[in-house]
Parts: C-alpha cells; structure tokens; sequence
C-alpha cells in the first residue's frame, strides 16, 4: 500500500480569549468550508477545517452524542485553574537488551533498569529504579523510598496524586507520573448563552522535580484529552498515546485537546484513513520533555481498536486490526487458502502508520498493511530500514476454516517487499522476538514449534530450523546472540485425546547451528494454575547475564498431600514469591533460591493471594528487592536466605493497578 504523506495545509486550531474571565475558546480544526480531500491508495491525510470532518464522521460512522446543538469546546476546568489565555497556532509538525544501568545521581552501584524492548527506547512502568532510590506508584500515590543500603531502607515521602496514576518515568531528578481519569470540561452549545460541563476522559503527564525525595515537588501537568493507551521515552522525550471515541456534542464534533496547566492549549492536526472504518477512534500521539519546560506537542489521527504500539529510536508504529477485502489480500499475493474464498468476503488484516519522531516533532509518514492479527508489541520490529511484522492468518473459505502464521517485511514506505506464509498450519503465534537478521517464532496447538527464520534478505524470509517439544513458550528473551530463554507452560496429553496446560517452564535455546535448535536445559514449576506476572508482561522478567541473574515472579500451585486417608488424596495451598536462578549455557539453570512473599490465608482466588503476588523485581548491587502489591523484601543476592529488609506499602487494595482497580 502506498502511504501518502501530507504535511502542509492549513494550520489547525484557533483559540480566542473570552471576556474577562480569560478562558481559551477551542474551535477546533478552524471553520472554514473545505471539500472533502481526494483519498487515494493509501495512508493518511488532514483535515482542513471541522466542517470536512464533520461530514467524514457523518457519513462513515455513527458517533457517540453527548448533547444537541453545536458546540465549541472551552478551557477544562480542572483543579479550579485558570490558564494563561493567549493565541497559538496549530502543532509542528534492532532490537537489543541493554545492560546494567550505569551509575546515577554520582553514585557508585550497579542497578537494573526496565526489561524494555528496543534499546535506548525507555517503557514506562510503575516502578523505577535510580540505584539508590526507588519510584513506585502505590496505593494511588507517588512513593519514593531509599533503598540502599538495604538495612536503612524506609519510605521517604508519599505524594499524593489526582485521578488514577498508572505509569512513570524517571530522568535523573525530575518524575513524570501518568494518570488516566475523567476531567470535567465546558462546551458552548449554540442554544446556549452559558458554557455547559461536559465529561471527558483525560490523561494527564505530571513532572515533579525529586531533587529533595521527601518533599517532591510538582513542576507541570499536562493534559491530553483521551485514555492512556501507551508511552515511550526517548532521550528527555516521553511520547505519549492516548485514544478516545469519535464523539460529538449536538452537531459539533468534540476534538482532542492538549493543554498545560497555567498555559496555553493545543489542538493538534486531525488525519484520516482513507479507507473508511466503521467505528472511529481519536488517537494522539503527544511529546513531553521531562527536562525542559518546552510546550507539549501532538497530532492526532482516526483509527480502529486494538491498537499496538511498537517504537524504535526513529520512528512510532500503530498498528489495528481491519478487515480487509479478499481483493486486497490477492493484491498482496496471499497463499494457497485464499484461492477457494469468495470475492465478496472480508478476511482480518493489520493496518500500520509509521510516524518518524525527531527531539519532540512527530511526523505522520506512511501506512501498509498485512494479512492477519498481530499478538504483541513484539510482533513487530525495525531494522535496517524494514519493518519485520509476525500474523496470524485466520479465515474460511466455502468449505473450511482455517489458520496460519506469517512474516512480512515492509520498507520504509510501508510497501510490502518480502513474505513468508503459510508457517504451522492450525496453530498460532504464542511468542514472537526479533534478534538482528533473524526470528525466533513460538506456535502452539498440540505441541511447541520453535521456529528459527532468516530475516537477512528482507525479499527473502526463510525458515531455517525448527524444534518441536511440548508446552510452549509466552515470552522469548535473548541470553546472547546464540541462545534463548523462552518463558511458559508446561502440557501433556491427555486422556481426550488433547492437551492439558501444566506448570510453569523455563526452557533455554542453542541456536548456534540455525538449521538445528536445540533444547539444552528446561525447568517446570508448580502444578496446573502456577502464574507468573511474566507470561503477560515483560517488565517483570529479570535478567542479567553479567550477574548470573535470573528472577521470575511466580505464584504457584503446590499439591499437598492429605495424610491418614484411606485414599490417596491431594489439596492444593499457594506459594507466592520470585524464583531465583543462575543461568549459563554449560550449566542451564541453578536455583539459587526463593524469596517468599505469602502471608495470611493465601487459598486460591483470596484477597491474600493477589496482594502477595510478585509484581516485579531489581537490584542495587548484591542486593535483590522483590515488590508484591504490600511489599518490598531486600534480600542479600550472596544468600537469598538473607533477608535485609521488608518495607511495608501503603495499598488499601483500590488504590493501584491490579485486581482491585480497572484503567
């Protein structure tokens, strides 16, 4: 698919002052009355004015209406501020794992950082380490406590925080903390002499300025209309994406917004596809420099659900699923399944936008797309100019259904130029990791293929070796360039003629010789049900080669027999804590030991069992700290039966991102 990249028009965004109590008027996209831009092929383009979309929302969509009559959109009203009122102009316009952090704030320790994806491509998390201090969102709130050394650990101060805090970044002293929630704004209907409120979900950037840890300080909020969805952060840049629905208020369409409190508003340019979906969603993508004072900027686009966010140091990709017409799929040469469908079917398909990012400017630049559904984050990765993107195909013809997994390359006009397809059919992709010019592929029906494919000449993909074992992996994670950690369940067939999901399994990978991986050494815990944080999120693995480190937070399932029966007869108790390893190709792994977190009444499915639950782990040092929802324990690394310290957290159990809290 052609992307087309338009970057001039007509600024977008007129803000008037309004009488003497000096709030900023929004009449988004300006008024002016514009004709409908020609779609072409493919890729985005801006409107020019809120009449041309209006009337693209109208006839492509049913929009959410929250009143009548036309509206234009004031000030939010948040905290009982008043911004500065003033004019402005609309919006400028491979992957390694990165080792221990160096030293920071002129310490002089070793500490973990953030299991990320993409090298020198910061990801938020709730938890943040400086090697001397640690930033965590709990309870609600901004905790930071001094951590080392680990016998004088205490929390130093608790800030409290508006709306819900879900994230946070952390640049030498300054913390910016990012809270989803509702903020009420004023709308001007037509009818009406009188602003009204109206609802919106926001996101708010808060930066606090951490130099004295007991006393943070809050420096800028910066609002931006819409649900959190993502965040990266590059350099001092943090890129933010938030979404909200295609709304309107009576006639007038309500439009993404980004203001600072005590300053000025921004409406960023709005783009379309020129491929019509049935159910819009805004997203903008906003940039917030942590160590500078500079305005925020955004852009904004119409898109689809299900977004995934993948960012390199150059550029940020959106992709969403869409179904796409059979016709598309036979121009991007599918394979053999298609032959039999129907000319007039849909078959689901991924649309990506790439958008280039320089110090704060973000750029729309060019879309594609692909046949089939993407899993995560990692089914995506840049290098060397190419997208590599990993689907799963799913469809049916006039007799059949059936699925497939694929990979794709697109240049740096998002036009297709390699594929690989029809790869395990009937199965689909459990884990996916692009390592330089290759790709590591997990799929699973009845037993684990572990797919070794050649990415080296983008035209060309090839498989070229593959392992099958049980069980399968959720999450691949490099030890070094010739071998492979895989994170996941252990099966074994089962009387039906099926399989049954297991414990826990680590298992470790030599591809050394790429036409035959082998399995060197694998690891099951617990029975059935055993959990780890890790299966869903990767910034709860802990690794560190140069440590011999391995940590896995996991809450397991342990079969315990019940003695003077006649019967041979088991219960089940939980087990909450990290398993902690050493890991070596020669050796495989070694456990070192456990840390254990579980207290009171931890049966399955108790308010126990998930406030003991590991969510992450780190170290400074020698020193391992494990954070649960109600703790953190510091343990010696020399002798995991050592333990520190153990710092109580403030959590009520609502107050922080878990099974009490939906964001």
């Amino acid at each position: 698919m052609t992307g087309v990249n338009i970057r001039s028009g007509y600024g977008l965004g007129l803000l008037l002052l309004c009488g003497i109590v000096a709030v900023a008027i929004i009449v988004g996209l300006g008024l002016q009355q514009a004709q409908m831009s020609d779609t072409g092929t493919g890729g985005m383009k801006k409107f020019q004015s809120v009449t041309e979309l209006s009337a693209y929302l109208s006839e492509n969509e049913e929009s959410y209406t929250v009143g009548s009559g036309q509206a234009v959109l004031y000030e939010p009203q948040r905290n009982s501020g008043t911004g500065d009122a003033g004019m402005t102009a609309g919006m400028e316009k491979s992957t390694a794992i990165p080792a221990a952090a160096p030293v920071a704030n002129g310490g002089t320790h070793e500490y973990s950082t953030t299991n990320i994806q993409v090298q020198g491509v910061d990801e938020a998390d709730f938890i943040k380490n400086d090697g001397n201090y640690l930033y965590l969102i709990t309870d609600g709130d901004l905790v930071i406590v001094d951590a080392y050394p680990p016998g004088d650990a205490r929390i130093l101060s608790r800030t409290s925080i508006d709306g819900q805090p879900v994230d946070l970044y952390l640049q030498g002293d300054r913390v910016m903390v990012i809270t989803s929630g509702n903020d009420e704004q004023l709308v001007k209907p037509a009818s009406s002499a009188a602003p009204v409120p109206v609802w919106r979900t926001v996101t708010h950037a808060i930066i606090f300025d951490s130099s004295d840890r007991s006393h943070p300080g809050q420096i800028r909020d910066i609002e931006i209309s819409g649900n959190y969805v993502n965040s990266r952060l590059i350099g001092e840049y943090a890129y933010l994406i938030t979404s909200e629905p295609a709304r309107w208020y009576g006639k007038e369409p309500l439009v993404p917004m980004i203001r600072e409190e005590g300053g000025s508003i921004v409406t960023p340019d709005i783009y379309y596809p020129d491929i019509p979906i049935s159910s819009f969603q805004y997203y903008t993508i906003s940039s917030v420099s942590i160590a500078h004072d500079t305005p925020p900027r955004g852009e904004s686009f119409l898109a689809g659900y299900t977004t995934t966010v993948y960012v390199s140091p150059d550029n940020l990709y959106l992709a969403y699923q869409k179904n796409m017409p059979v016709t598309r799929w036979r121009e991007l040469k599918a394979v053999s399944p298609l032959e039999d469908v129907s000319s007039g079917q849909v078959l689901p398909g991924t649309l990506i936008h790439r958008f280039s990012l320089d110090a704060g400017k973000v750029a729309y630049e060019a879309t594609g797309d692909v046949p089939g559904y993407l899993l995560n984050q990692f089914s995506l990765d840049e290098y060397r100019d190419h997208l590599r993107v990993a689907t799963t195909v799913q469809g049916y013809d006039q007799s059949r259904s059936y699925q497939y997994n694929s990979v794709y390359t697109l240049d740096k006009d998002m036009e297709l130029t390699g594929r690989l397809e029809y790869i395990a059919p009937e199965e689909q992709i459990y884990a996916a990791r692009f390592m330089s010019d290759r790709l590591y592929l997990v799929t699973f029906k009845r037993v684990d293929p572990f797919f070794v494919i050649d990415l080296s000449d983008p035209k060309r993909p090839a498989i070229l070796g593959k392992l099958k074992i049980p069980g399968y992996s959720d999450y691949l994670h490099p030890y070094d360039e010739t071998h492979i950690i895989g994170l996941g369940k252990e099966t074994e067939a089962n009387q039906w003629g099926g399989v049954s999901v297991s414990g826990l399994k680590l298992a470790l990978f030599d591809v050394s010789d790429v036409n035959n991986p082998v399995l060197l050494d694998k690891v099951e815990i617990g029975e059935a049900g055993t959990d780890s944080e890790a299966l869903r999120d990767h910034r709860a693995f802990l690794f560190s080669r140069e440590k011999n480190l391995l940590v896995i937070p996991v809450r397991e399932v342990v079969k315990v027999p019940i003695l003077k029966t006649a019967y041979e007869s088991y219960t089940q108790e939980i087990w909450q804590g990290a398993y902690v390893f050493g890991i070596h190709p020669e050796s495989g792994f070694v456990l070192r030991g456990k840390v254990d977190h579980t207290s009171g009444d931890s049966y399955p499915g108790s308010y126990w069992d998930y406030q003991d639950s590991v969510r992450r782990s780190l170290y400074i040092d020698d020193v391992l700290y494990t954070i649960s929802y109600r703790q953190i324990i510091a343990t010696s690394l020399d002798d995991l039966g050592e333990r520190w310290k153990e710092i109580d957290l403030p959590y009520s159990g609502y107050g922080d991102a878990g099974p009490y809290r939906m964001v």
